[in-house]
């Protein structure tokens, strides 16, 4: 088999008793993003002498969890000495001073810093197709969507243009682009992962997270990135476990919401969740039915939420500290000619929306209320957890849909995060693992899981994915 198609635990074996070298592995990567990229767009910055010079630097026989290992890297995380564009015009051109936490820890562990990988402006939208530079498109089929906002990181790993990746979730962001790819997409627990360096979207609901090509390489990955950080307000000063994934599901108890089962859902894709579902069953697990009834409320409460916060975090782009500028009459001029040309349509409708909803006369109807139900949300999954140890759900509702499809209706777009938003909300983890086809695309099996509790959710995924072949499946290109 070829190196770049090879797992983070298998190059690892081979680096560690000298088979293959770190050079070797990151010239395969870039020989074979050199094949393939034109066709996929998943990258938008890389630098091959660099990566090479980082993989002559680093020691591939150290016991480090990454040593050797090319990582690409979504571009809404700051990477000393490369760009951040966050796949926006108005910082077209800005150079990072510093290294995200989770970029630190990567290079404490030997990993090599692949590439940017494309994505959706300031991680607003379903579909990567609010890159200001060109849609990135799907492994399984060049004509439909990677999914979003974090597309590229996951259509660098189903492509084989990366061992594993960096992704954000703020309201399905790694979750439903692994689904649509046939990858590993893991979103762990608000304040398991330090987001200093990340590009805030909606800083209440922000996570990085890994894509990867197996649950225990998500493993591996969240035991890289996971832990406290001083700089990060957010971050929880839990200990970080080993993340043991073994021990099966024999005896766990596993909630099916009913509201995750909707009218007009894909018949395919329903289809391959509940045959998922009974093989959980049928290696000891126990499915007992539950209910989260204000799941209806949550694609309203998350727009309502995150636009508000966005409007304030991208207020910091005026064109007079750094990225582009447009020059004015004066310096109110300049802000409104810099943020119209830099912005891209899904920014600017989100920026408007959210500044709505925090106006006077608005705030209370609108902010406030959303806030409340909010709390609803989460305490939906709290009763839930009182009965199960983990719930099992769809990830999408529908498998990758055509480049342009839903372009023209934003709501139609939105609701594509309808199964993974209340995640965020609550503040929990999740992960979504291949479970099988809708005709030729991949589907994804989304496992939840309580706060901090990723051990629980990768411990059934990996029963799960050790029990059937889906993730072995790869995408010809």
């Amino acid at each position: 088999m070829s190196l770049f198609a090879l797992t983070i635990a298998e190059l690892r074996e081979k680096l560690r008793t000298g088979e293959v070298s770190a050079r070797e592995v990151t010239q395969a990567l870039l020989n074979r993003i050199q094949a393939v990229d034109g066709k996929l767009n998943a990258y938008l910055w890389l630098n091959p002498d660099d990566a090479l010079a980082q993989a002559e630097r680093v020691d591939a026989k150290s016991d480090k969890l990454l040593a050797g290992i090319p990582i690409a890297v979504k571009d809404v995380l700051n990477v000393d000495g490369q760009p951040c564009t966050c796949a926006s015009k108005i910082l077209k051109g800005y150079t990072s001073v510093y290294d995200a936490q989770v970029i630190t820890r990567l290079k404490q562990e030997g990993a090599i810093i692949l590439g940017r990988t494309n994505m959706d402006e300031f991680a607003m939208g379903s579909s990567t197709e609010n890159s200001s530079w060109g849609v990135t498109r799907n492994p399984w089929d060049l004509e439909r969507i990677p999914g979003g906002s974090s597309g590229g990181s996951a259509a660098c790993v189903a492509g084989d243009e990366a061992i594993a990746s960096l992704g954000s979730d703020t309201g399905g962001s790694i979750r439903q682009p692994a689904a649509v790819t046939g990858c590993v997409g893991l979103k762990p627990t608000y304040g398991r992962v330090s987001r200093y360096g990340l590009v805030a979207f909606a800083s209440s609901l922000d996570q990085i997270g890994p894509f990867t090509k197996t649950v225990a390489d998500a493993a591996t990955m969240l035991r890289v990135i996971a832990g406290h950080d001083d700089r990060d307000s957010t971050s929880v000063p839990r200990p970080v476990p080993q993340y043991s994934i073994a021990g099966g599901v024999k005896g766990l108890r596993l909630g099916l919401p009913k509201e995750y089962f909707i009218p007009g859902m894909d018949r395919e894709v329903e289809a391959a969740v509940r045959a998922a579902i009974r093989q959980l069953g049928s290696l000891g697990a126990e499915i007992v039915e539950i209910s989260l009834p204000h799941t209806e409320y949550a694609v309203a409460v998350y727009y309502l939420i995150a636009t508000a916060e966005a409007s304030a975090n991208l207020a910091r782009f005026d064109g007079v500290r750094y990225g582009a500028r447009v020059r004015g009459e004066d310096v109110i001029d300049t802000y409104g000619k810099t943020r119209g040309a830099g912005f891209g349509p899904e920014v600017k409708r989100r920026i408007i929306l959210g500044t709505y909803a925090l106006s006077a006369g608005y705030y209370d109807a609108y902010y406030l209320r959303a806030q409340k139900v909010r709390t609803l949300i989460r305490q939906d999954f709290e009763k839930a957890f009182q009965k199960c140890d983990a719930i099992v759900t769809p990830t999408t509702a529908e498998p990758a849909f055509k480049i342009g499809e839903k372009s023209a209706d934003p709501l139609k777009m939105y609701l594509c995060d309808i199964f993974t938003i209340s995640c965020n909300l609550a503040g929990n983890c999740g992960i979504s693992v291949p479970c099988g086809f809708a005709g030729k695309l991949p589907v994804g099996l989304q496992i939840l899981g309580k706060a901090f509790d990723e051990e629980t959710i990768l411990r059934v995924a990996q029963a799960y994915e050790q029990s059937t072949d889906w993730h072995k499946q790869r995408p010809v290109l």
